[in-house]
């Protein structure tokens, strides 16, 4: 367990259960599955891994604590067919299971942190669209 204390009151079995509520409804969305599905395929094998790898990802952000590897920027970035109006969607079904599974103040706390990556990583994808050469949307 890291010396570092949570970012807010969460456990490990509260992650879990918000990326088990989120991922079934990113899968069943008409939007985003198909994108998903594109990348991750279809096999309950494979997604329980992704799960488990984004799970790892949120104990690093939010418990300060595991060995997450991967730079979520350059994932969306060189994905090629995620524009930043997906990130609408995804955050309002984010939002919806964190709500779904998490004390209402835990809930807003994670919120407003995963809109502060939302809108860093809606930016990153708005500029790998951009034709060359054009001047970068900044806000």
């Amino acid at each position: 367990m890291s010396a570092i204390p949570p970012r807010f009151p969460i456990t490990a079995e509260q992650i879990d259960q918000v990326m088990q509520v989120f991922y079934t409804s990113v899968r069943r969305d008409e939007t985003l599955g198909p994108i998903f599905h594109g990348h991750i395929g279809t096999d309950a094998d494979v997604w329980r891994e992704h799960i488990a790898k984004i799970g790892s990802f949120w104990y690093k952000g939010l418990l300060r604590q595991g060995d997450y590897q991967g730079n979520p920027m350059s994932a969306h970035t060189k994905a090629g067919d995620i524009y930043s109006h997906h990130f609408d969607i995804w955050l309002g079904l984010f939002d919806a299971a964190l709500n779904q599974v998490l004390p209402e103040e835990t809930a807003a706390q994670w919120s407003t942190l995963a809109h502060r990556m939302g809108k860093g990583l809606r930016m990153g994808v708005e500029d790998v669209h951009l034709p060359k050469g054009a001047v970068p949307i900044l806000g």
